[in-house]
């Protein structure tokens, strides 16, 4: 139950900072210099969210895979090349994300 409210209540301090930094950039856009959109601004918070979501689910996935593997590795060393893949393979979620933050540096202004 308590990591819920945990959960809960980072989600609703996420809402209130996301929500005062929009309205500055709605501010900013009103009077601010020629290029700057609020959409920039979504594309950026959803890159990061890209970046951020695939890192923690790299980390939930590695937390099991890495336990595992190192049982595995001290029982038996002839194990450790194909646990090693086994570790690395969720690895390329973050080399995803990071494409889709290249991706749209483009949109972002």
């Amino acid at each position: 139950m308590k990591k819920h409210a945990m959960l809960i209540v980072s989600a609703l301090v996420f809402a209130l900072f996301a929500s005062v930094g929009l309205a500055q950039e709605a501010a900013a856009v009103a009077t601010g210099p020629v290029g700057t959109s609020l959409g920039g601004g979504l594309v950026a918070i959803g890159a990061g969210l890209a970046l951020g979501l695939a890192a923690l689910g790299v980390g939930i996935a590695q937390s099991s895979i890495g336990a595992a593997a190192a049982g595995a590795v001290a029982e038996d060393r002839s194990l450790f090349g194909q646990l090693l893949i086994y570790i690395v393979i969720p690895e390329t979620l973050i080399i995803f994300g990071f494409l889709v933050v290249i991706f749209f540096q483009s949109a972002i202004k």
